[in-house]
This record gives C-alpha cells, sequence and structure tokens, in this order.
C-alpha cells in the first residue's frame, strides 16, 4: 500500500451516533471500540462488518481489509486513480480507504440495504460523488449494468450472514464481472472460507475459467489447518509481479497461493463453473 496522506476530517462533522440502526435485512448497530474517541465498528446481524475511523480515513482495521488493498495495489498502478466498483457496502471503510489513498479515484459502491445506505450516508464522513456513489440495490442485477471495459477493480464483499449470497456466485454473475472489467483490471472477492473448502473452490474455478491468472491471499496457518476464516482471491489478465506480492502480502500478515500450491488446498472442482 501506498504511503498515507495525512490524517483529515472534515471539521465541522459531528461524530457519528452509536447504538443500533436501522436496516432492511435483519438488525445492525454501530458501536465506538473501547479505549478510543473516533474509532467504530459496523456490526451487522452479529457480525462486524465494517471499522470505521473517523479522524483517519486510511485505516484499515480488519485483516481482510488490508489484505483486499494489497490486491488492489498488485494489479493497478501504484498510487493512480482507479474506477472501482464494490458489491456490498456496509460502512464504506474500503471506497473510504482507496478514496485516501489513491486520489481522484471514482468508485460505486452497490449495497441491497437501503436503509442501511441512508444511515451510513447521513452519519458517516464518505467522499461525495463523483468520487464516491452509492446505490441501494442488488449487486448481482447491477453489476451487467456497467459498461464493457469500463472497470478498473470489481471488488465483491457481500454477504448473507456468513457467506457469499448465491447470486453473486454464479457462472452469470462471473461473467458479467469480467465483461464490466478494462483488460488490465482486477475482480477482487472476500470469502468465507469454510474447512471443506467448497465455496473457495467454487470461487477458484469461476475465476480460473474467465481470467489468466487467480491468486489467493490467506493466513498460513489458518489455511493450513483448514480452520474456517477469510480468504481473498484475485484475478487478472494482467502481469503480476509475485515477488513484489509476496512481499506486500508480508508486510500485511498474508501469504500468496497460486497455481498447484492453491489448487492443491482445495476440495473437488464443481463442472456447473
Amino acid at each position: 500500500m501506498s504511503a498515507r496522506r495525512a490524517r483529515t476530517r472534515s471539521r465541522d462533522r459531528p461524530l457519528p451516533p452509536t447504538g443500533p440502526i436501522p436496516v432492511d435485512h435483519g438488525t445492525a448497530s454501530f458501536d465506538a471500540v473501547p479505549g478510543t474517541v473516533d474509532e467504530y465498528v459496523l456490526t451487522v446481524n452479529g457480525v462486524p462488518s465494517s471499522p470505521y475511523h473517523a479522524t483517519d480515513p486510511g485505516a484499515l482495521d480488519f485483516d481482510y481489509l488490508r489484505w483486499i488493498a494489497a490486491a488492489v495495489d498488485a494489479t493497478q498502478p501504484g498510487g493512480a486513480s482507479v474506477r472501482a466498483v464494490h458489491i456490498g457496502g456496509a460502512a464504506c471503510a474500503l471506497a473510504r480507504y482507496l478514496d485516501h489513498d489513491r486520489p481522484g479515484s471514482r468508485q460505486t459502491v452497490v449495497e441491497i440495504d437501503a436503509a442501511l445506505v441512508d444511515w451510513v450516508r447521513t452519519h458517516l464522513d464518505l467522499p461525495r460523488a463523483p468520487g464516491l456513489a452509492i446505490r441501494a440495490a442488488d449487486g448481482a442485477v447491477e453489476i451487467a449494468r456497467f459498461r464493457p471495459q469500463s472497470i478498473d477493480v470489481v471488488i465483491r464483499d457481500a454477504f448473507a450472514g456468513d457467506t457469499t449470497p448465491a447470486a453473486l456466485t454464479t457462472p452469470e454473475w462471473f461473467d458479467s464481472a469480467r465483461s464490466a472489467l478494462k483488460p488490465t483490471g482486477a475482480y477482487i472477492a472476500n470469502v468465507a472460507d469454510d474447512p471443506q473448502r467448497t465455496a473457495l473452490r467454487a470461487e477458484v474455478d469461476g475465476l480460473r475459467a474467465r481470467f489468466s491468472r487467480v491468486a489467493a491471499l490467506v493466513d498460513p496457518t489458518r489455511f493450513r489447518r483448514r480452520r474456517r476464516g477469510n480468504v481473498v482471491v484475485f484475478a487478472t489478465d494482467a502481469d503480476l509481479d509475485l515477488d513484489a506480492l509476496s512481499r506486500t502480502a508480508r508486510a500485511v500478515d498474508c501469504e500468496v497461493r497460486t497455481g498447484a500450491r492453491l489448487l492443491s488446498h482445495l476440495g473437488p472442482s464443481d463442472p456447473r463453473r
């Protein structure tokens, strides 16, 4: 990740309210991190979904968010602005980070929960359009509406409970995401890995059928012991500097898996992918 700029915050913006918040799907709360004055976590349906630093948009407290940022850096020119689409938004932590880390970026967040979108827009210090647009919509439908070869990065970080919605794992989904990306673009997904590796194998198979290069960023201990946890998978047709990527991965406490080293840890393929 590139060097971050100084901390910034809209001077007159009050700190966000805490406690339960209204959502259309399930439950959510926005809570202060104990012992801090400006750090919060958005929890959706009992699962921590987004960190929020009121004074530091460049902070990413969750491991998998740092891994996604590393995947962006591995596939896009350092520090350059990007056209990014986020499927799944929550508190827009990653979109806020990319706006901070890559000035001039244009981003669209697609979040299915309209009430959550309204709360986030109202209470959080987020970039304004055209830097960031937030759509309350179904990501599986919206991804097909982006102009072909117009997007640098598609990031999928959407869950129903602790699994990815089925509509965001179909062949049609992968085809639409691939179509939206520029030839040098990258697809990045946060996968909730299960001990049987079913979801991860399906994701990798779907991407290997459409991209020339597929890699995963993993917690090596958890991955080796088949413990449940997050794996960030990304795919591109652009060249990857694996040595540089490995160094970046170590800096954010993960390891790179590609090729046979990745496939050997997965379960059997699903021919429907």
